[in-house]
């Protein structure tokens, strides 16, 4: 038993007053001779028998009557020793999108809301934190609202990330004890690769749904184009045993196809649709499940492409490039040099110097300008240069230079199947290729990296960021590259990548840029809406298009329609990471944790009751009562 206030025990020397009283009788006797004495001795030594009986029953009723109130006073209580400490509890509440699983008719995050509603005290304060939100010393009535409020989101901490962010919000006192309470379904994905601190004391909860089954929409491509169709293919995958699954397919709000998913040995299924060429769809895929709710639906947008606009300048045919560059994709147009406007390159897309004896000073600061503005130019030298000339524009881009024309014939057998222009081109590294060879080319210095080079590794074809440079002469006379299988590859992705077309959708948090053939005046802006959300992305202005890149600014999924003073560019559309929907747990027995419960309501039950105080000053009062009446009874009928 301890006390509140223990020096009041002093005052239990007021026991000493009762007992003085009672034993140093204050009354004296006075004797009186009677008749009759033997009698009279028999009666009084019987009075002052039960008179002295009664004086040790009022002594010991006062003594305990006093010392039941000074005990009472002093506040006795059981408690264990924790309990007398200051607490201090934070509180993880996963809010991620696997906390969507439903568990008795709720999601996993509205039951641990309502929980926790139930469970923590009103009048004790906390700090609660999310993946994203944090409420900061707070008590349950200032937040209630907003724990209601709370929605899942795509983000998910690991479990040394919550530690670490929990330490941040308890004090330095080491008098005080601290807890940290994790409220999580502890995905595989929480996982951490560094080893527990072991430093706060963890209490674990973990919910778990009904079923450990899920449908998601994975991922989205196209998978052929044809002349006026597009073949759409859809990745569906599959926790649990379900067969198959409707997958319908949407244009805005209007059902345009619908279809059956049914999974194969591996757990996915694919199915495909075919969509018209070139026609502006809004596109949204469904599926319908009793797991979770976020991955249902897949955005995505297919819009009529912006034809990509190529200069030819050169007297040289250019009948192979009119033939790559057709008109269902590019503007392709040619022009000898003494023709050029040079007020029309500031709006192309690809410039080729196609065959040019040299090139003036004039159009080298000009191509200069056109490549600072975000253009593409792919530099074919002829088979006799002005050497100088060529070197005032190309050492502008690479520290690039022509050394000299070197007379031999030489085989291109080096492909780089990294290099941007051939990246995904070839299904595996060819080596029983037709490669083509030249009659002479030229040397030169170069940090550039290489595309296509010869066998002794002399680069033929360098180049990136827009700016490519073959060191030979393309022409019938000096190569039969024109007549390779390489030619069409290599300038149709100088031209489809000079005008980056959006992909179908990108994933929220991930780094995504697309272009946008726009030109904007000064002081004007491209700008992304969702019904009544409006956002400003961070954008590049060029010459000839804008760049828009996105990184982890927006938080809803769906498609957004990209403006200009009110006029619709572009859509373009946000689905969130599937990371969430692969329902795989972490075994809690391989963690370290204080406590480890299945229920919040358990946990704070626990958690009270090695904080709870048992206070015993009322059985005290009680008892001091007792004995009062005890001694007014004794009063009454002892005599």
């Amino acid at each position: 038993m301890q006390f509140k206030h223990p020096e009041l025990l002093w005052a239990l020397f007021l026991l000493l007053i009762p007992i003085i009283i009672h034993l140093f009788q204050l009354r004296r006797f006075q004797k009186t001779p009677f008749t009759n004495v033997k009698f009279l001795k028999k009666v009084v030594a019987e009075s002052r028998r039960s008179n002295t009986l009664k004086k040790w029953l009022l002594l010991m009723t006062r003594l305990m009557m006093i010392a039941a109130l000074v005990i009472a006073f002093a506040q006795p209580f059981f408690a264990e020793e924790s309990a007398l400490r200051e607490k201090e509890t934070v509180i993880y509440l996963d809010d991620s999108f696997s906390m969507q699983a439903k568990s008795d008719g709720a999601t996993l995050l509205e039951n641990a809301v309502q929980s926790l509603l139930i469970s923590i005290p009103e009048a004790r304060n906390f700090t609660l934190f999310t993946n994203e939100k944090v409420f900061r010393d707070v008590r349950l009535p200032d937040v209630q609202n907003d724990l209601l409020a709370i929605e899942p989101t795509t983000k998910q901490l690991q479990l040394n990330e919550i530690e670490l962010k929990a330490n941040t919000f308890f004090t330095g006192d080491s008098e005080t004890d601290k807890n940290l309470i994790i409220i999580s379904d502890f995905q595989q994905r929480m996982a951490s690769e560094q080893p527990d601190t072991g430093g706060t004391p963890k209490q674990l909860v973990q919910l778990r749904p009904e079923t450990n089954s899920n449908v998601a929409l994975d991922s989205i491509y196209l998978d052929a184009q044809h002349s006026e169709n597009l073949e759409l293919t859809a990745i569906v995958s599959r926790i649990g045993s379900i067969d198959n699954t409707p997958v319908s397919l949407y244009n805005g709000e209007q059902l345009i196809a619908k279809t059956a998913a049914v999974f194969q040995e591996d757990n996915t299924a694919q199915v495909r649709f075919t969509l018209p060429k070139n026609e502006r769809i809004k596109g949204r895929l469904e599926v319908s499940d009793t797991g979770l709710a976020y991955d249902n639906h897949l955005y995505f947008n297919l819009d009529t492409l912006d034809k990509i606009k190529v200069l030819a300048i050169g007297k040289s045919d250019s009948n192979y490039l009119e033939r790559i560059y057709t008109d269902d994709e590019f503007l392709f147009k040619a022009t000898a040099l003494n023709s050029l406007n040079y007020g029309n390159l500031g709006i192309q897309n690809l410039i080729v110097l196609n065959g040019l004896p040299s090139i003036p000073t004039a159009l080298s600061n000009s191509l200069r300008s056109f490549t600072d503005g975000g253009g593409s130019m792919a530099v074919v030298p002829s088979n006799e240069i002005d050497i100088d000339s060529y070197n005032l524009l190309v050492s502008n881009y690479f520290s690039t230079s022509f050394v000299q024309k070197v007379d031999a014939e030489r085989e291109v057998t080096n492909i780089s199947f990294r290099h941007p222009l051939y990246r995904n081109v070839f299904e595996k590294n060819v080596t029983n290729f037709q490669f083509p060879k030249v009659s002479g080319y030229f040397r030169i210095k170069t940090t550039a990296p290489t595309a296509l080079s010869f066998q002794d590794n002399t680069p033929f074809l360098v180049g990136g960021n827009g700016m490519f440079l073959f060191t030979a002469s393309i022409s019938p006379e000096n190569s039969n590259f024109r007549k390779s299988p390489l030619i069409v590859p290599t300038f149709y992705n100088m031209g489809s990548n000079s005008l980056r077309s959006p992909r179908l959708y990108g994933i929220l948090g991930n780094a995504f840029s697309i272009d946008v053939s726009a030109t904007l005046p000064d002081d004007t802006i491209l700008k992304l809406t969702k019904g009544d959300y409006e956002f400003i992305p961070q954008q590049q202005a060029l010459s000839n298009k804008v760049t828009l890149s996105f990184d982890d600014n927006l938080k809803t999924d769906g498609i957004y329609t990209i403006s200009q003073d009110g006029k619709l560019l572009r859509n373009i559309s946000f689905n969130y990471g599937r990371d969430e929907s692969d329902l795989s747990y972490l075994n809690l027995d391989q963690l370290k944790a204080a406590t480890k419960a299945t229920s919040i309501t358990s946990l704070f039950d626990s958690l009270e009751k090695d904080s709870r105080i048992t206070a015993l000053w009322k059985w005290f009062v009680i008892l001091a009562l007792l004995f009062l009446l005890i001694e007014i009874l004794i009063q009454k009928f002892v005599r």
